[in-house]
Order: C-alpha cells, then structure tokens, then sequence
C-alpha cells in the first residue's frame, strides 16, 4: 500500500485517485466503493448519485480549478487533493490557502502530481497537510526536511501572524 506524509507522520495512504482516460466522459466512469479522490468533473456531474450511493467521497482539484467549485460541498468531503502537475506549476498552492483562509475548510487538503521535498515546508505554510509525493522520492527525507525551518517571518495559513508581531507580543509578556 502507498505511504503518504500527513500532519508531519508517515502513515499508509489509503485512498485512490481517480483520472478520467483522454476522452472518457464524468457521466461513463466506474465509481469505485474505495475511499476515492474524484476529479472535480466527475463530483461535479454526480455528486448526487456519490451521496446517496454512501461512498467516502473526496475530490482533487487540478491547476486550473478554482476551490470556489467546492464552496457548498466542503462538509461533505474528507478530503481535498491539490494536483501540482510540475514542479514549477504553483498554483495549487493558491487554491489550498483558499480554502483553508476563505472557506474555512478544515479537513484534510492533500497535495498530489509533482510533489516534491523541496515544496513541503511552503505547501504546508498554505494549508496542505497531507502529501503524495513521487513514487521516485524517498519519503523519509521529505518528512525531514518539513522541520528545515524553525520558524518563518511572513504570515501564512500556518501562523497567521508574523515575527515581528509574535516578538512583539513576546515582549509586552514580559514587561
């Protein structure tokens, strides 16, 4: 079974993303019992037929999709792939802090595609907490490399204040 990194663990993946074959339609795939990660197209078409069928649904945004798609599903699903297709490609990283800062969405938000090590520490400062890495990296370096930083001066979805705010209120503590 493949391994994923999630709230800075190794643990078993046990969810299966689907893709849609060049030409196959949203309406003509197989939905899987297994907990699946849906292309946005195919949640979109059925999502009916998915919820009342009772399957663990979550879905994957590709590059180009928006989270505003999902704005009224976000309770409903588990999880959230952010599909990175290269590494140079960034912006997934827009869409997960989206939907950690703008839909309070709290469940899980997976990086997915072309993941590398050296991503991991800016991904989770935008809200992703999970991560698929490329079957070619060595998770166990990647998990280490999260703790590369200890700390980081900008806000972000991580640490919604900044440094010198944090040092600030250090500093009235303790007057």
């Amino acid at each position: 079974m493949p391994r994923i990194i999630k709230n800075t663990q190794i643990v078993e993946d046990h969810w299966q993303v689907l893709t849609l074959a060049e030409g196959e339609t949203p309406e003509a795939v197989a939905l899987p019992a297994a907990p699946t990660l849906l292309p946005l197209a195919v949640w979109l078409a059925r999502r009916n037929e998915i919820v009342a069928a009772g399957l663990a649904p979550g879905v994957w945004l590709d590059a180009g999709e928006g989270p505003e798609a999902l704005a009224d599903d976000l309770d409903r699903l588990a999880v959230i792939g952010v599909n990175f297709p290269k590494f140079t490609d960034g912006r997934s990283y827009s869409s997960a802090r989206l939907l950690r800062e703008r839909y309070a969405y709290r469940g899980e938000i997976r990086a997915l595609g072309d993941v590398q090590q050296d991503q991991l520490f800016f991904m989770r400062r935008c809200g992703i907490d999970a991560y698929a890495l490329r079957a070619d990296k060595d998770i166990d370096k990647a998990l280490a490399g999260l703790a590369v930083f200890s700390d980081a001066y900008q806000a972000a979805v991580d640490q919604p204040q900044p440094l010198f705010r944090r040092r600030t209120a250090r500093g009235q503590e303790a007057a």
